[in-house]
C-alpha cells in the first residue's frame, strides 16, 4: 500500500463491499461523491449464503444498477421458482415466486464492480480496524499491507453481523445465529427449482433448508447453540432421507457463518455519529436469511439522505429512518407470517408484545 493512502480525505467511506455496500457507494458515486469502498476481504469474495435472488432483488437491481443481472453470476438451475416450507406440524406451504440462482461470490463481485463503474474507489483485501469520530470527520484506521489511516465527514458500516466498527462503536455485543451447511455430490426426489425451509424444531433451532447450485446438493441447519449444529444436521439428513430420498455420493465442502438473531420488534440501529450503518449491521435481515433486499434498499435509502442533507448529520438521520420506515414495515410483516406459521418463531408476530 503506498504511502498515498496515508491520511486520504474521502467524503464517504463505505465498509463492506456486499450489496448493502455496494448499492450506497455506487447511489453516492453517481452524486458525484468521493467515495471509498472497502472490503476486507479480497474480491471476489466468498459468501456462505443461499445465493436465492427473491423476485424484488432482482427488481432492485435493476432500479439501482440499471442492468439486467448477467448470466455469468448464475448457477444452475438458473430459474428460481419460489420457496416451499413445511411447518412445525409438517403441513407444507408453497409460495410461487420468480426468482434467480446466483453464486454470491460472482454477483456481489458483479455490484462491487457497478459501483465502481460510477467512481467509486474499491479497496479490497483491506480491513477496517476503528472509526474514530474527531470534530467535523471520521478517521479511520485500516489495515491492508499495512496499517494506515484516511479521513471521511461520514462513514457508512456495511459490514454484516461479523464486522467490528459497530460492536466498538455501541460497546455492545450481538445476539448470533450459526448456520452449518454441506455441499454435496448425490440425488434427491424434489424439484430443484425450488428452495426449501424446514421449521421443525426437531431438525434446528432456526430452521433447516435444502436448494441446489450447478447439481451440487446444499443441506444446512442453524442453531443459536453451535455445539447443537452436528446433532441437528444428522437428524435433517436422516429426515431428507426418510422422507424424499436422499443420496448423498460424496460430500465436497462444509462450511458455517453467523447472521444476526432478529428480536422480537426487529430493533434496527441506524448509526452512532457519523458514523451510519446499514443492512445486517443495522438489524435489516428478512426471514431465511434473506438480507439481499434489505441490504440493498437501507444502503440506498442512507446514501439518499446523506445526498439530500450532506453537511447536516441530524436531518440525515432523520431522512434515514423515513427512508427507511418501509423496509421495517416489509421486515416485521415477514417475520409475523413466520411467526403465524411456526412455534419456533411464535414470539416475532406482530400481535405478540
Amino acid at each position: 500500500m503506498s504511502d498515498s493512502n496515508q491520511n486520504r480525505k474521502y467524503d464517504i467511506i463505505v465498509i463492506g463491499a456486499g450489496p448493502t455496500g455496494s448499492t450506497a457507494a455506487k447511489a453516492l458515486s453517481e452524486k458525484g461523491y468521493d467515495v471509498l469502498l472497502a472490503e476486507k476481504f479480497r474480491m471476489p469474495r466468498y459468501k456462505s449464503c443461499s445465493g436465492v435472488l427473491i423476485k424484488k432483488s432482482m427488481e432492485l437491481v435493476k432500479k439501482y444498477f440499471g442492468e439486467e443481472i448477467p448470466l455469468s453470476v448464475t448457477c444452475t438451475p438458473i430459474d428460481n421458482r419460489g420457496m416451499i416450507f413445511t411447518t412445525d406440524k409438517g403441513k407444507e406451504y408453497r409460495f410461487e415466486q420468480e426468482g434467480l440462482n446466483v453464486w454470491r461470490s460472482s454477483f456481489d463481485n458483479w455490484l462491487a464492480q457497478g459501483a465502481v463503474s460510477s467512481g467509486a474507489e474499491l479497496r479490497d483485501n483491506t480491513s477496517v480496524i476503528s472509526c474514530e469520530e474527531s470534530s467535523d470527520k471520521v478517521i479511520v484506521t485500516m489495515q491492508g499491507e499495512k496499517i494506515y489511516t484516511a479521513e471521511a465527514d461520514y462513514v457508512i458500516d456495511c459490514e454484516g453481523v461479523v464486522g467490528s466498527v459497530k460492536r466498538k462503536l455501541l460497546r455492545q455485543e450481538q445476539d448470533y445465529i450459526t448456520t452449518y451447511q454441506t455441499f454435496n455430490h448425490g440425488s434427491i426426489e424434489l424439484d430443484l427449482h425450488y428452495f426449501y425451509a424446514y421449521l421443525q424444531p426437531e431438525l434446528s433451532g432456526y430452521d433447516a433448508w435444502f436448494n441446489v447450485k450447478d447439481d451440487k446438493l446444499v443441506l444446512g441447519v442453524a442453531a443459536e447453540n453451535r455445539a447443537a449444529l452436528p446433532e441437528y444436521y444428522d437428524c435433517f439428513i436422516k429426515y431428507m432421507k426418510d422422507n424424499h430420498s436422499l443420496n448423498i455420493t460424496d460430500q465436497l465442502k462444509e462450511e458455517k457463518w453467523l447472521m444476526p438473531k432478529i428480536k422480537p420488534g426487529c430493533h434496527v440501529d441506524f448509526g452512532k455519529g457519523r458514523v451510519f450503518f446499514a443492512g445486517e449491521a443495522a438489524g435489516f435481515l428478512n426471514p431465511m436469511g434473506e438480507g439481499i433486499s434489505a441490504g440493498m434498499e437501507s444502503g440506498h435509502a442512507v446514501a439518499s439522505a446523506i445526498c439530500k442533507h450532506f453537511g447536516n448529520t441530524e436531518l440525515i438521520y432523520s431522512e434515514y429512518k423515513k427512508l427507511a420506515s418501509q423496509i421495517w414495515v416489509y421486515m416485521s410483516r415477514q417475520w409475523d407470517f413466520v411467526g403465524n406459521m411456526a412455534d419456533t418463531f411464535s414470539n416475532m408476530k406482530l400481535s405478540v408484545k
